[in-house]
Protein backbone atom coordinates (compact mmCIF):
# COMPACT_ATOMS: atom_id res chain seq x y z
CA UNK A 1 0.00 0.00 0.00
CA UNK A 2 1.55 3.78 -0.87
CA UNK A 3 1.21 6.11 2.42
CA UNK A 4 0.84 10.04 1.62
CA UNK A 5 2.10 12.03 4.00
CA UNK A 6 -0.82 13.27 5.58
CA UNK A 7 -1.83 9.63 6.27
CA UNK A 8 0.89 10.35 9.48
CA UNK A 9 -0.71 13.52 10.46
CA UNK A 10 -2.60 14.00 13.94
CA UNK A 11 -3.62 16.62 16.22
CA UNK A 12 -2.23 17.14 19.59
CA UNK A 13 -2.68 20.30 21.97
CA UNK A 14 0.25 21.95 22.56
CA UNK A 15 0.07 21.42 26.33
CA UNK A 16 0.65 17.26 25.82
CA UNK A 17 4.53 18.70 24.79
CA UNK A 18 6.86 17.92 27.32
CA UNK A 19 9.21 20.57 28.54
CA UNK A 20 11.49 18.82 30.78
CA UNK A 21 11.81 15.28 31.59
CA UNK A 22 10.08 13.53 34.30
CA UNK A 23 11.81 13.45 37.93
CA UNK A 24 13.89 11.35 38.42
CA UNK A 25 13.95 10.07 34.52
CA UNK A 26 12.60 6.52 34.77
CA UNK A 27 9.03 7.56 36.31
CA UNK A 28 8.03 8.54 33.13
CA UNK A 29 5.06 6.58 32.18
CA UNK A 30 5.47 3.51 29.72
CA UNK A 31 3.05 2.71 27.12
CA UNK A 32 3.02 -1.41 26.12
CA UNK A 33 1.89 -2.28 23.33
CA UNK A 34 1.62 -6.10 22.43
CA UNK A 35 1.95 -6.55 18.79
CA UNK A 36 0.77 -10.58 19.07
CA UNK A 37 -2.44 -9.76 21.26
CA UNK A 38 -2.79 -5.62 19.93
CA UNK A 39 -3.03 -5.34 23.91
CA UNK A 40 -2.42 -1.90 25.39
CA UNK A 41 -0.82 -1.51 28.67
CA UNK A 42 -0.20 1.67 31.12
CA UNK A 43 2.53 1.84 33.40
CA UNK A 44 6.07 3.88 34.41
CA UNK A 45 9.59 3.43 32.90
CA UNK A 46 10.98 2.37 36.11
CA UNK A 47 9.02 -1.20 35.67
CA UNK A 48 10.65 -2.13 32.24
CA UNK A 49 11.79 -4.99 34.01
CA UNK A 50 8.54 -6.43 34.23
CA UNK A 51 7.78 -6.56 30.50
CA UNK A 52 10.92 -6.91 28.77
CA UNK A 53 11.63 -10.65 27.90
CA UNK A 54 14.13 -12.44 30.35
CA UNK A 55 16.26 -13.32 27.39
CA UNK A 56 16.49 -9.98 25.64
CA UNK A 57 19.76 -8.11 24.46
CA UNK A 58 18.66 -4.32 25.04
CA UNK A 59 20.57 -2.09 22.21
CA UNK A 60 21.01 1.45 22.82
CA UNK A 61 22.89 4.35 21.15
CA UNK A 62 25.59 6.08 22.96
CA UNK A 63 26.10 9.33 20.64
CA UNK A 64 26.38 12.34 22.86
CA UNK A 65 24.62 15.54 21.60
CA UNK A 66 27.02 18.23 20.61
CA UNK A 67 26.37 21.99 21.10
CA UNK A 68 26.17 22.82 17.96
CA UNK A 69 24.32 25.52 18.20
CA UNK A 70 25.49 28.71 17.81
CA UNK A 71 22.99 31.44 19.31
CA UNK A 72 24.10 35.46 18.38
CA UNK A 73 22.20 38.86 19.17
CA UNK A 74 20.28 37.38 21.82
CA UNK A 75 19.37 34.76 19.40
CA UNK A 76 18.11 36.59 16.34
CA UNK A 77 21.08 35.08 14.69
CA UNK A 78 22.09 31.22 14.44
CA UNK A 79 24.34 29.34 12.82
CA UNK A 80 23.44 25.56 13.50
CA UNK A 81 26.66 23.25 12.46
CA UNK A 82 25.27 20.19 10.98
CA UNK A 83 28.87 19.08 10.28
CA UNK A 84 32.93 20.67 10.36
CA UNK A 85 34.23 19.65 7.17
CA UNK A 86 37.60 21.18 8.68
CA UNK A 87 38.67 23.66 11.59
CA UNK A 88 37.39 26.54 9.58
CA UNK A 89 34.08 25.31 7.30
CA UNK A 90 31.05 24.11 8.47
CA UNK A 91 27.66 23.12 6.52
CA UNK A 92 25.15 25.04 8.56
CA UNK A 93 21.38 25.58 9.18
CA UNK A 94 21.17 29.16 9.30
CA UNK A 95 19.03 32.35 10.33
CA UNK A 96 17.63 34.40 9.27
CA UNK A 97 18.29 33.13 5.60
CA UNK A 98 17.84 36.98 4.35
CA UNK A 99 21.32 37.71 5.91
CA UNK A 100 23.23 34.57 4.83
CA UNK A 101 23.27 35.34 0.92
CA UNK A 102 25.89 33.43 -1.21
CA UNK A 103 29.23 35.69 -1.27
CA UNK A 104 28.41 37.84 1.93
CA UNK A 105 30.35 37.86 5.02
CA UNK A 106 28.34 38.11 7.84
CA UNK A 107 29.33 39.60 11.14
CA UNK A 108 28.07 37.19 14.15
CA UNK A 109 29.64 39.22 16.98
CA UNK A 110 32.49 41.42 17.23
CA UNK A 111 34.61 38.40 17.17
CA UNK A 112 33.15 35.83 14.66
CA UNK A 113 32.43 36.17 11.48
CA UNK A 114 31.11 33.80 8.16
CA UNK A 115 31.33 33.77 4.58
CA UNK A 116 29.06 31.96 2.57
CA UNK A 117 30.65 29.91 0.53
CA UNK A 118 27.86 28.03 -0.82
CA UNK A 119 24.06 27.23 -1.06
CA UNK A 120 22.39 23.74 -1.46
CA UNK A 121 19.35 23.27 -3.02
CA UNK A 122 17.49 22.73 0.64
CA UNK A 123 18.70 25.98 1.82
CA UNK A 124 22.09 24.42 3.91
CA UNK A 125 24.91 27.09 4.25
CA UNK A 126 28.58 25.92 3.70
CA UNK A 127 30.36 28.71 5.85
CA UNK A 128 33.75 29.31 6.19
CA UNK A 129 34.13 30.43 9.57
CA UNK A 130 36.43 33.39 11.19
CA UNK A 131 38.36 32.48 13.73
CA UNK A 132 39.31 28.99 13.59
CA UNK A 133 36.39 26.52 15.72
CA UNK A 134 38.42 25.11 18.21
CA UNK A 135 38.71 29.23 19.48
CA UNK A 136 37.42 29.16 22.70
CA UNK A 137 35.63 32.63 21.57
CA UNK A 138 32.85 30.61 20.47
CA UNK A 139 31.95 29.05 23.86
CA UNK A 140 29.71 31.30 25.46
CA UNK A 141 27.82 31.14 21.90
CA UNK A 142 27.47 27.31 22.34
CA UNK A 143 24.09 25.72 23.52
CA UNK A 144 22.31 22.67 23.24
CA UNK A 145 20.34 22.04 19.99
CA UNK A 146 16.71 21.82 21.90
CA UNK A 147 14.12 20.91 19.24
CA UNK A 148 12.31 23.75 18.50
CA UNK A 149 9.30 23.11 20.03
CA UNK A 150 11.32 22.72 23.32
CA UNK A 151 12.12 26.32 25.24
CA UNK A 152 16.37 27.05 25.33
CA UNK A 153 17.25 26.43 28.69
CA UNK A 154 20.91 25.61 29.01
CA UNK A 155 19.99 24.33 32.66
CA UNK A 156 18.64 21.09 31.16
CA UNK A 157 21.65 20.43 28.82
CA UNK A 158 22.41 17.33 30.50
CA UNK A 159 18.91 16.68 31.01
CA UNK A 160 19.24 15.73 27.15
CA UNK A 161 22.18 13.48 26.96
CA UNK A 162 21.84 9.64 28.00
CA UNK A 163 23.04 8.00 31.00
CA UNK A 164 25.01 6.01 28.70
CA UNK A 165 26.03 9.15 26.14
CA UNK A 166 30.02 8.57 24.86
CA UNK A 167 31.04 9.54 21.53
CA UNK A 168 30.74 13.19 20.74
CA UNK A 169 28.49 13.55 17.45
CA UNK A 170 24.59 13.96 17.80
CA UNK A 171 22.53 16.94 16.46
CA UNK A 172 19.72 15.85 18.88
CA UNK A 173 19.35 13.58 21.26
CA UNK A 174 18.63 9.42 20.94
CA UNK A 175 15.75 10.37 22.89
CA UNK A 176 14.53 7.03 23.94
CA UNK A 177 17.19 5.96 26.25
CA UNK A 178 16.58 9.52 28.46
CA UNK A 179 14.62 7.46 30.42
CA UNK A 180 16.99 5.31 31.90
CA UNK A 181 18.60 6.46 35.39
CA UNK A 182 21.83 4.92 36.79
CA UNK A 183 19.94 2.93 39.55
CA UNK A 184 17.61 1.48 36.68
CA UNK A 185 20.96 0.58 34.54
CA UNK A 186 22.41 -1.19 37.39
CA UNK A 187 18.93 -2.98 38.04
CA UNK A 188 19.10 -4.55 34.53
CA UNK A 189 22.77 -5.27 34.82
CA UNK A 190 22.17 -7.59 37.55
CA UNK A 191 19.38 -9.49 35.05
CA UNK A 192 20.30 -12.30 32.64
CA UNK A 193 19.34 -9.21 29.93
CA UNK A 194 22.36 -8.23 28.17
CA UNK A 195 23.06 -4.62 27.07
CA UNK A 196 25.28 -3.69 23.50
CA UNK A 197 26.22 -0.62 22.73
CA UNK A 198 26.20 0.86 18.95
CA UNK A 199 26.78 4.29 17.68
CA UNK A 200 24.48 6.20 15.65
CA UNK A 201 25.33 10.21 15.16
CA UNK A 202 21.82 11.42 14.59
CA UNK A 203 21.64 14.32 11.96
CA UNK A 204 19.06 15.34 9.57
CA UNK A 205 18.42 11.55 8.43
CA UNK A 206 16.13 11.60 11.80
CA UNK A 207 15.20 14.89 11.90
CA UNK A 208 14.49 16.50 8.89
CA UNK A 209 11.28 17.27 7.95
CA UNK A 210 9.45 14.78 5.01
CA UNK A 211 8.54 16.91 2.19
CA UNK A 212 7.33 14.48 -0.48
CA UNK A 213 3.47 13.59 -0.66
CA UNK A 214 4.31 10.38 -1.04
CA UNK A 215 6.22 9.11 1.25
CA UNK A 216 8.33 6.92 -1.12
CA UNK A 217 9.54 9.93 -2.74
CA UNK A 218 11.33 11.29 0.23
CA UNK A 219 14.94 10.74 0.43
CA UNK A 220 16.76 10.28 4.02
CA UNK A 221 20.10 11.91 4.87
CA UNK A 222 22.85 10.11 5.46
CA UNK A 223 24.15 9.32 9.46
CA UNK A 224 27.28 7.55 10.58
CA UNK A 225 27.36 4.74 12.60
CA UNK A 226 29.21 2.04 14.16
CA UNK A 227 29.30 -1.24 15.37
CA UNK A 228 32.40 -2.69 17.10
CA UNK A 229 33.56 -6.52 16.60
CA UNK A 230 32.65 -7.38 19.98
CA UNK A 231 29.25 -5.87 19.97
CA UNK A 232 28.65 -7.62 16.46
CA UNK A 233 29.55 -11.30 17.47
CA UNK A 234 27.29 -10.03 20.57
CA UNK A 235 24.25 -9.35 18.52
CA UNK A 236 24.59 -12.22 15.96
CA UNK A 237 24.52 -14.70 19.50
CA UNK A 238 21.34 -12.79 20.75
CA UNK A 239 18.10 -14.54 21.18
CA UNK A 240 15.81 -11.73 21.24
CA UNK A 241 16.93 -7.95 20.57
CA UNK A 242 14.84 -5.15 21.82
CA UNK A 243 16.11 -1.61 20.06
CA UNK A 244 16.60 1.41 22.53
CA UNK A 245 15.03 4.27 20.24
CA UNK A 246 14.69 4.17 16.00
CA UNK A 247 18.47 5.43 15.80
CA UNK A 248 19.33 1.81 17.07
CA UNK A 249 16.40 0.07 14.84
CA UNK A 250 18.79 1.84 11.70
CA UNK A 251 22.00 0.27 12.53
CA UNK A 252 20.15 -3.10 13.12
CA UNK A 253 18.43 -3.25 10.37
CA UNK A 254 21.28 -1.47 7.90
CA UNK A 255 23.84 -4.23 9.23
CA UNK A 256 21.66 -6.77 8.30
CA UNK A 257 20.34 -5.59 4.95
CA UNK A 258 23.53 -5.01 3.55
CA UNK A 259 25.90 -8.23 5.13
CA UNK A 260 23.21 -10.55 6.08
CA UNK A 261 24.25 -10.47 9.79
CA UNK A 262 25.45 -8.09 12.07
CA UNK A 263 28.86 -6.94 10.99
CA UNK A 264 31.49 -4.62 12.89
CA UNK A 265 31.95 -1.57 10.33
CA UNK A 266 31.91 2.14 10.51
CA UNK A 267 29.81 4.07 7.61
CA UNK A 268 26.53 5.39 6.94
CA UNK A 269 23.13 4.74 6.46
CA UNK A 270 20.40 6.65 4.53
CA UNK A 271 17.60 3.47 5.18
CA UNK A 272 14.47 4.52 5.41
CA UNK A 273 11.71 2.30 7.15
CA UNK A 274 8.46 2.93 6.59
CA UNK A 275 5.06 0.53 5.77
CA UNK A 276 5.83 -2.17 4.33
CA UNK A 277 9.71 -2.75 5.72
CA UNK A 278 10.68 -6.46 6.76
CA UNK A 279 12.45 -6.29 10.11
CA UNK A 280 15.13 -8.33 10.57
CA UNK A 281 17.12 -7.48 13.57
CA UNK A 282 14.22 -5.57 15.46
CA UNK A 283 12.27 -7.86 18.31
CA UNK A 284 10.94 -5.13 20.69
CA UNK A 285 11.46 -1.62 20.60
CA UNK A 286 10.99 0.87 22.84
CA UNK A 287 11.10 4.50 21.75
CA UNK A 288 9.06 8.24 22.48
CA UNK A 289 5.82 9.79 20.93
CA UNK A 290 7.19 11.30 18.15
CA UNK A 291 6.01 14.17 15.61
CA UNK A 292 3.59 14.01 13.32
CA UNK A 293 4.45 13.43 9.42
CA UNK A 294 7.94 12.31 10.56
CA UNK A 295 10.10 9.70 9.18
CA UNK A 296 10.40 8.34 12.95
CA UNK A 297 6.46 8.29 13.39
CA UNK A 298 6.78 5.94 9.77
CA UNK A 299 8.97 3.54 11.24
CA UNK A 300 6.43 3.11 14.20
CA UNK A 301 4.04 2.28 11.56
CA UNK A 302 6.17 -0.16 9.98
CA UNK A 303 6.96 -1.95 13.13
CA UNK A 304 3.36 -2.31 14.75
CA UNK A 305 1.21 -1.87 11.82
CA UNK A 306 -0.04 1.50 10.35
CA UNK A 307 -3.75 1.00 12.14
CA UNK A 308 -2.32 -0.24 15.60
CA UNK A 309 0.12 3.06 15.33
CA UNK A 310 -2.82 5.46 14.61
CA UNK A 311 -4.54 3.04 17.94
CA UNK A 312 -1.62 3.52 20.19
CA UNK A 313 -1.07 7.07 19.18
CA UNK A 314 -4.99 7.81 19.83
CA UNK A 315 -4.63 5.52 23.10
CA UNK A 316 -1.55 7.74 24.26
CA UNK A 317 -3.46 11.18 23.68
CA UNK A 318 -6.82 10.15 25.50
CA UNK A 319 -4.76 9.24 28.35
CA UNK A 320 -2.67 12.30 28.60
CA UNK A 321 0.54 10.95 27.54
CA UNK A 322 3.51 13.78 27.52
CA UNK A 323 4.68 13.68 23.83
CA UNK A 324 8.79 14.02 22.35
CA UNK A 325 11.69 13.86 23.25
CA UNK A 326 11.24 15.13 27.35
CA UNK A 327 7.68 12.78 26.97
CA UNK A 328 7.01 9.75 28.02
CA UNK A 329 7.54 6.00 26.38
CA UNK A 330 6.39 3.41 24.94
CA UNK A 331 7.61 -0.45 24.49
CA UNK A 332 6.21 -2.44 21.56
CA UNK A 333 6.44 -5.82 22.18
Amino acid sequence: MSYTLSDFDYDLPDDFIAQEPAHPRDHARLLIYNRATGKISDDYFYNLLEYLPEETTLVVNNSKVEKCRLLFDDGDKEVFILEAVNNRTVRAMIRPGKKFKKGRTVQLSDEISAEVLDIDEEGIRTLEMNPVLNDPVYDKYKHTPFPPYIEQNEELSEEYQTIYAKDMGSKAAPTAGLHFTDELWDKITGTNIQQAEVTLHVGLGTFAPVKADKIENHTMHSEWFEIEEGVANQLNQAEHITAVGTTSVRVLETSLERHGAFTSTKTETDIFIRPGFEFQGTDALITNFHLPKSTLLMLVAAFTGFEEMKKIYQHAIDEGYRFYSFGDAMLIL
